[in-house]
């Protein structure tokens, strides 16, 4: 036999055995599995290569360790609301949120996300509106400045973060930065130098243990979250970088969507920060008072923070969707950058439709991602046959993360409606139970439309043979992607 010949036939049997491990050992998803023997299939060795990289899953063992102690205050109000909740004791500002206590019971059992409704909101849609503000607000910062981001880039906005937090951090205020390293993998030790040595703490999401080669790349915290004196705080689908300034000249104006949030729902921001922290820093931060202080909030707004990650299989996110999107009896208004569904999400939105729901999801016209942007339209190809209305955003690059339903029911955060977010994803989205912040929410989906094309059943349908290939191909990969 060959030399040549022998190769192959170790790599073939060398795909088998993954093929068996695939199938019997991992239990994934079975279009996930599919997609990888496909993978397999058609890349021997180099397949392998990849599945090692990409596709094993996180283990299961309990990342977020607390010492013997830590939060129990928080744990305690957690399974008091949850009794109040069972028993039907629990007071609502909004009258019209009475039909939705099974959705915030859900997220408490699922997530521990404790409703306040306490809380006043403030949503941008650009990004010098929303970075003004809160750069003058750190400004004003006199006790400490938390930030996390999936993307931070070393251009002129990024300089300009670390000078204010440079400053900042010479004034004697703790600061801390935590970044993730694939979304941040542009950011070196000389950017963030300054900071440092001024006494600012940084730390990165599962940075690599070897140079370059990081088995964990699959698993990205793409949280976006700043939380000032632990009384303001921010979430939404903005990263620090001049492309949301619209500077990118490809993608041009950036539309997002991101809330500054005061009341104790900040209480919520800055645990899933200590808990992020914790996990990626060298220095842990200590559970204090000073990171949770007495907030006399004036607000009347329901809000929930819930969080999901692939160290979990409960999937929190996708399922407060899913109870949004079924309890909807008038309209749904979604907005995602990438839209790559897994069957029950889809599922859902076109028995919505088909139930005489007004389901209208609108996307970017342009890509950023070519394989995710053909994946998505296939899957507007299903939603179109079944009544959803679908748009494409051409004014620039929408990378809005936010659903509305029956002007009541309202969610923004990082959380993509796609399946890296709902399972390989570190996510956080704040899901507001409030009928006048749903109805604002509502008004900006309306006014977009002004900037987007409807696509059509029959534009889809007569679309060229090699989109149509694309979506095909990359629709077996979506899983993957």
């Amino acid at each position: 036999m060959a030399l040549s010949e022998k190769i192959f036939a170790i790599i073939t049997i060398g795909n088998l055995i993954l093929a068996a491990v695939l199938i019997f050992m991992e239990r994934r998803n079975i279009a996930a599995t599919w997609a990888w023997l496909m993978v397999l299939l058609f890349l021997p060795g180099i397949g392998f290569i990849v599945y090692l990289i990409f596709g094993h899953k996180l283990s299961k063992k309990k990342l977020y360790r607390l010492k013997e102690g830590e939060f129990s205050h928080f744990r305690a109000a957690v399974d008091r609301q949850k009794q109040l909740l069972a028993h039907g004791e629990l007071q609502v500002n909004d009258p019209e949120m009475e039909r939705h206590r099974d959705m915030i019971f859900m997220n408490v059992v699922s997530d521990g996300a404790f409703y306040t409704q306490d809380n006043t909101i403030q949503v941008f849609k650009e990004g010098h509106s929303l970075f003004n503000l809160m750069f003058k607000q750190m400004e004003e910062a006199r006790e400490h400045i938390h930030l996390l981001y999936y993307i931070l880039n070393d251009d002129d906005l990024g300089k300009q973060l670390i000078q204010l937090l440079t400053k900042k951090a010479q004034e004697g205020v703790e600061v801390r930065l935590l970044y993730d390293a694939v979304g941040s993998s542009g950011v070196s030790s000389r950017f963030l130098r300054p900071l440092v040595e001024a006494g600012g703490q940084v730390a990165s999401f599962f940075p690599a243990k070897i140079p370059f080669l990081n088995f964990r790349v699959n698993f990205r915290n793409h949280r976006k979250l700043t939380i000032i004196d632990g009384k303001i705080g921010y979430i939404g689908g903005f990263n620090i970088g001049d492309e949301y300034l619209g500077k990118d000249k490809k993608l041009g104006y950036w539309r997002d969507t991101h809330l500054l949030i005061e009341g104790r729902a900040v209480y919520m921001l800055q645990a899933r920060f200590f808990l992020d922290w914790n996990l990626s820093a060298q220095k842990r931060m200590n559970e204090s008072l000073a990171y949770f202080p007495e907030i006399h909030a004036e607000g009347t707004i329901g809000v929930q923070i819930v969080s999901s990650g692939p160290n979990s299989e409960k999937e929190q996110i996708k399922h407060a969707f899913l109870k949004m999107i079924y309890k909807a009896r008038k309209k749904i208004y979604l907005q995602t950058p990438y839209f790559v569904p897994d069957e029950s999400m889809l599922t859902a939105l076109k028995m919505a439709a088909m139930s005489g729901v007004d389901v209208r999801v609108m996307v970017p016209g342009r890509p950023d991602h070519l394989m995710v942007f053909w994946a998505t339209h296939s899957y507007l190809g299903d939603l179109l046959k079944s009544g959803v209305r679908c748009f494409l955003y051409e004014k620039g690059f929408m990378h809005a993360k936010a659903i509305v339903v029956d002007t009541q029911l309202s969610s923004v955060g990082t959380a993509n409606v796609d399946i890296r977010s709902f399972k390989l994803n570190f996510e956080t989205n704040a899901f507001i139970y409030d009928s006048q912040m749903a109805e604002e929410l509502e008004e900006l989906f309306v006014s977009d439309l002004a900037d987007c094309r409807e696509m059509t059943l029959g534009e889809y349908v007569n679309r060229p043979l090699r989109l149509r290939l694309l979506e095909s191909l990359t629709r077996l990969l979506s899983p993957l992607l």
